[in-house]
């Protein structure tokens, strides 16, 4: 579902990303782990077609993301850690206008908006200007019109940050419950909280300094150890093989 071979990205004599290669099946929820300025909101662009990758090729759905670009797009349900919201639309308007640019046929457009409207538990505030909302509730609004196109891949990059405990908790078992068992819905989250990949995500990758340093299941992760501690080794280098498990 998601293909990512051989991806480096440099800025003169930066390296932000270098050889990363991972993929992710249809139903994985897949926490995508670092430190600030490990590789993971550069990674996340590259797989939604925003920043070109200097090396390497990605794929989203069989698509690939810059040779076939509007197929790859039309499968992501992107939130980036800034939802694109126009404050001064209402959040029915919003999400009728993100169906259009999705290109969610009009005869099922209405039924799309009041599918994201429920699912994201808006719907009691489907009339109200975006810009009068909570965080939280403008957070809702963000996932929203990632889903309303149902799309079969989620990428999710920092949902929670900025979030009081209580909306980080909704917005936790928001997630959780589009990406739920039986789910056949695709999902990476990037964050660098960890109880937030123990609560939703079976597997783990963990970037450090641009690279690819941990790749496996969470269950077998915690074999040698609880989360934290398997992520404090592999950003201090003391895991130094590409993979824990394949």
């Amino acid at each position: 579902m998601i293909e990512a071979r051989g991806l480096s990205k440099r800025y003169g004599d930066l390296v932000a990303l270098h050889d990363v290669s991972f993929s992710v099946q249809p139903g994985e929820v897949v926490g995508f782990l670092g430190p600030n300025g490990a590789g993971k909101t550069t990674t996340m662009r590259i797989l939604t077609g925003f920043l070109p990758p200097t090396d390497g090729v990605a794929a989203i759905d069989g698509h690939d993301i810059f040779s076939d670009p509007l197929a790859a797009r039309r499968a992501i349900g992107y939130l980036p850690e800034s939802p694109p919201l126009y404050p001064e639309m209402s959040v029915e308007g919003y999400l009728a206008y993100v169906a259009k640019l999705k290109d969610v046929p009009r005869s099922a457009r209405s039924k799309a908006v009041d599918s994201a409207l429920d699912r994201c538990g808006l719907g009691d505030v489907r009339r109200r200007v975006i810009g009068a909302l909570s965080k939280g509730y403008r957070q809702r609004v963000g996932l929203a019109q990632a889903i309303v196109h149902d799309p079969p891949v989620m990428i999710l990059d920092e949902p929670t940050v900025g979030l009081d405990p209580i909306q980080i908790r909704e917005i936790r078992s928001l997630i959780g419950s589009l990406a739920g068992e039986g789910s056949a819905r695709t999902v990476i989250l990037s964050t660098h909280i960890l109880p937030e990949v123990e609560a939703i995500c079976r597997r783990v990758i963990i970037m450090n300094r641009g690279r690819k340093v941990v790749d496996a299941p969470l269950d077998e992760l915690r074999q040698t150890g609880s989360l934290e501690e398997v992520f404090a080794r592999a950003t201090t280098r003391e895991i130094v093989t590409e993979e824990v498990a394949s």
